[in-house]
């Protein structure tokens, strides 16, 4: 463990008593503090990482004081202005260090050496040493059970980890023995067993997710009519049930049942795939393994070709795509960009992207501009051709 600070004093000495409120405006005196795991959470409300972080937190937070852990956490606002911290802070079911306490935060960002945000420092009971200096990333992947924080209990947590991975099946991955289908009909998981299946992590409201579950539903619908051992599984992100029944109405595969809850199948599963952001894709090979999490990205790039999505097929694409290369311009002008592009591939300089013609994933080849940075798929740079291109095979 590291020292909190080397003059000593511990986190009191950057906290004189009095100086905590809760999130209703009331004084919470550090005395209530004592003998309690301190997680010290440096956020904002205007970063979106924050935003995101913050109900994971509160999640484990309340699953923790629940039982009894002495755990507690502090929010030191990094907002720029009071109306923004207060709204944060009411979201939030811990006290903070008042928005006006500019010494105490400063201080507190200085002895912890914060550039980032979000950040949680955790602290022992006595305040003087640091168990974790950042457990988000803990927070994130194992929730409450992660608690006390220290290197032997994430030791722990990443043998069991493993474990679970090397005998995992897909009847395993589900705590429900039934999925249902767009009549409401019971889908039964031993059916799917054999299969190589997507795990469809998504919401309502979101657009990144209704632009991919389009494209999804048509790679499906061709490997459906390819008689490919192919299924999907649609695992709900959605906060309700109404916005949950509205993006089951524009899919053609089966969906967990909705159960908004903190322990709800659907947030289980995220957990367990780490899954940070959705749209994702996370692929089962038919032996009931993780084929890869990347299943979004590879379906923008290779479409009903990425199946089954093993490392084998994504090196057969690859090299399919090399010899695809030769046939295109080594360079051209574009109608979406003023300079000149020239091709790259990841042995000169390209590498992951998002187009910028049809703001898609890419990886490697590529139409880029040097100066800019602008970057496009290389069937993109042909179908947006302005008719400048140099040296292009018919």
């Amino acid at each position: 463990m590291e020292e909190a600070q080397e003059s000593g004093g511990g986190i009191r000495s950057a906290l004189p008593l009095g100086s905590l409120i809760s999130p209703s405006g009331n004084e919470v005196e550090l005395p209530e503090l004592e003998g309690k795991t301190i997680g010290l959470y440096f956020a904002a409300n205007w970063y979106p990482k924050c935003e995101a972080f913050t109900p994971a937190l509160a999640a484990a937070y309340r699953q923790l004081r629940g039982r009894g852990a002495g755990f507690e956490v502090v929010f030191v606002s990094c907002d720029e202005d009071r109306p923004s911290f207060e709204r944060f802070h009411r979201a939030m079911p811990w006290p903070a260090v008042p928005f006006g306490d500019i010494p105490c935060k400063k201080s507190l960002s200085d002895m912890f050496q914060v550039e980032g945000i979000p950040r949680l420092v955790v602290l022992a009971p006595d305040g003087a040493e640091v168990v974790c200096s950042d457990a988000v990333e803990l927070v994130h992947r194992y929730g409450d059970p992660a608690f006390p924080f220290t290197p032997a209990r994430v030791a722990e947590l990443e043998a069991a980890e493993r474990s679970k991975f090397a005998s995992q099946t897909l009847d395993k991955l589900f705590s429900v023995s039934h999925v249902k289908n767009g009549g409401d009909q019971q889908v039964p998981i031993a059916s799917l067993v054999g299969k190589t299946v997507g795990l469809y992590f998504s919401a309502d409201g979101c657009e990144p997710c209704v632009k991919f579950t389009e494209r999804l539903a048509a790679i499906y619908g061709n490997l459906k009519r390819r008689s490919a051992e192919f299924e999907v599984v649609y695992i709900p992100m959605d906060k309700e049930e109404g916005g949950y029944e509205r993006s089951r109405g524009d899919m053609p595969w089966p969906a967990l049942p909705y159960d908004g809850g903190e322990g709800a199948p659907s947030r289980e599963l995220a957990r367990y795939f780490d899954v940070r952001e959705i749209p994702t894709l996370v692929v089962i090979g038919p032996d009931g393994k993780t084929v890869t999490r990347e299943g979004r990205n590879l379906v923008n790039l290779y479409f009903d070709m990425a199946f089954p999505f093993t490392e084998e097929q994504v090196r057969r694409l690859q090299e399919l795509e090399d010899e695809r290369a030769k046939g295109y311009s080594p360079s051209l002008r574009h109608a979406g960009h003023r300079h000149e592009l020239s091709v790259v591939s990841e042995k000169s300089g390209g590498g992951p992207y998002v187009c910028c013609e049809c703001d898609e994933q890419g990886f490697g080849w590529a139409y880029q501009c040097i100066a800019c940075g602008y970057e496009i798929h290389l069937r993109c740079g042909r179908d947006g051709e302005d008719g400048g291109a140099v040296g292009a095979e018919q």
